[in-house]
């Protein structure tokens, strides 16, 4: 499918605020999990590691099918995509106030939600990318601030809700509140060329032509011959008896030829049909082939390769802190009298400002944006190592707002893929990047909530996290110093006025 250029600005601008509040609304209960995470523990008596599953396959579920949800987005649109994941959102927080135990939740609140979110993320980000290309990174740093103020606020408003109407009732004023993602949804206008043709000709190509002129010639030829037939016998029965038992002697005979005729024309239909099956079939088996030779090449690259290596140990490191930082704070004995402010509010906002500051940072030319989120990595990794030293209120929200504005590298990570791969390869690349990042959010939580169970203490297993982190940033520094260039000028040689966005599956 091709785009018309992007026109940075005028209803780019409308995008960017329905994306906004899109992922506020959606991401804003899952990432503030860790406030229903200690409603959770105490309700069902689980294990830490075990009641962990819950808010890291919400956030982790959505990432890790999001080779799917690029094909989605890329199938039907980001506007469809987005008003039927809204309503995914609202039911599924809905159906978790009816949660009997731990498991259901798995479901309801885990795939049903995190899935939603997932198809969410993916389809702000692309129809964001498609409006906007010299003010890119500003206006993905923008949409993807909506989830850290619905971080931020979420953290106070749920716990204020348990307060008011306990866990169930919090879930459903949570659920009710997401239904206006289908609003949000509904302003996501395509940016398509006038000149494209509409999905219902497109679908109507695809059909042989000769099928469709012979089916039509062989529906007119069979409602003549009946009118033909049925206006020559009411005639004649009426002006004459006797002709009329003789025409009607005649008509049985032409009409036992039509019917010869027909059964060939049956059989002619027959293997027409059967031969376009065979075609569709083995074009749909060509793409599936094309598909899995272009993410081979994908991987040929240096950078990507170290790229979706470095995502997925940052998540299975950096997120836990997230989600698991309110009981930190418990495990360590600290006061409820010393709370000014719940942790994870901290680090949502700090990841606020975290995804400005360095989605405007991305689009200053003296900047590398590979080499500024390598560097978050980095001093995310030291950041963690330093948690297990923090013994009061105070350290651990220096500490929770050095790791949120760190966590703002989410921002540029679009604006990453898109220099290492070219824009034409973004949806595909993306996904698959984007699933490695599922599967790190979806481990992170349970491995530090086992490390707990295990030696019921939290240092050991952010020793772990913050290793896991610093790997990962250094494969992607030692991977982007000989390529980083390269990849650049590759991606950079696109038409000037034309953007093409391919379909994942042909990418």
């Amino acid at each position: 499918m091709v785009f018309r250029k992007p026109p940075d600005g005028g209803w780019g601008w409308v995008i960017v605020v329905v994306s906004f509040f899109t992922q506020f609304l959606c991401y804003g209960s899952p990432l503030a999990v860790g406030v229903l995470y200690l409603e959770w523990l105490d309700a069902f008596g689980e294990g830490k590691g075990k009641t962990a599953w819950v808010g890291s396959l919400a956030n982790g579920i959505g990432l890790l099918a999001s080779p799917v949800c690029s094909a989605c987005v890329s199938s039907f649109g980001a506007r469809p995509v987005a008003i039927f994941s809204g309503f995914m959102v609202a039911g599924g927080l809905m159906m978790s106030s009816f949660a009997p135990n731990i498991y259901f939740l798995y479901v309801s609140y885990g795939i049903v939600v995190g899935l939603g979110c997932g198809l969410l993320y993916t389809a702000t980000v692309t129809i964001t990318c498609q409006y906007f290309d010299k003010h890119r990174g500003l206006a993905l740093g923008l949409i993807s601030t909506g989830s850290s103020v619905g971080l931020f606020i979420y953290a106070a408003l749920q716990k204020e809700l348990i307060e008011l109407y306990g866990l169930d009732g919090c879930l459903l004023i949570v659920g009710a509140l997401s239904l206006n993602i289908l609003a949000c949804g509904s302003l996501m206008r395509p940016l398509e060329s006038s000149s494209s043709p509409p999905p219902e000709k497109m679908c109507v190509d695809k059909v042989p032509d000769q099928y469709l002129v012979y089916h039509e010639k062989e529906k007119t030829v069979e409602e003549n011959i009946s009118i033909l037939e049925k206006g020559f016998i009411d005639e004649k029965c009426v002006n004459n008896v006797p002709d009329c038992k003789q025409d009607s002697i005649l008509n049985k005979n032409v009409l036992s030829s039509i019917n010869i005729n027909e059964k060939d024309t049956y059989k002619k239909k027959v293997v027409e049909q059967t031969n376009f099956c065979k075609q569709l079939a083995k074009r749909k088996w060509q793409l599936y082939l094309t598909y899995w030779k272009e993410t081979m090449v994908l991987f040929k690259n240096k950078v990507f390769s170290a790229l979706f290596v470095a995502i997925l140990l940052f998540d299975i490191g950096g997120f836990p802190p997230s989600l698991l930082m309110e009981d930190v704070a418990r495990s360590a004995n600290i006061s409820e009298d010393d709370y000014y402010m719940p942790l994870i509010s901290i680090i949502g906002i700090m990841t606020t400002v975290g995804k400005l500051i360095l989605g405007i940072l991305a689009d200053f030319k003296w900047v590398n944006t590979l080499y500024l989120y390598v560097t978050t990595l980095l001093m995310t990794g030291v950041a963690l190592f330093a948690i297990p030293f923090a013994k009061s209120y105070l350290t651990l929200a220096m500490l929770s707002g050095i790791l949120g504005f760190l966590t703002g590298n989410w921002s540029i990570f679009p604006y990453v893929t898109t220099k290492t791969v070219g824009i034409e390869k973004l949806t595909h690349a993306y996904g698959i990047l984007m699933f490695f990042a599922g599967l790190g959010n979806s481990l992170g939580p349970p491995i530090v909530g086992w490390f707990y169970d295990w030696t019921q203490e939290y240092d050991t297993a952010f020793y772990f996290s913050g290793s896991c982190v610093l790997l990962g940033g250094f494969l992607l520094l030692l991977a982007a110093l000989p390529c980083w260039n390269a990849c650049t000028n590759q991606s950079s040689k696109l038409p000037p006025n034309t953007y093409s966005y391919k379909v994942a599956s042909n990418a």
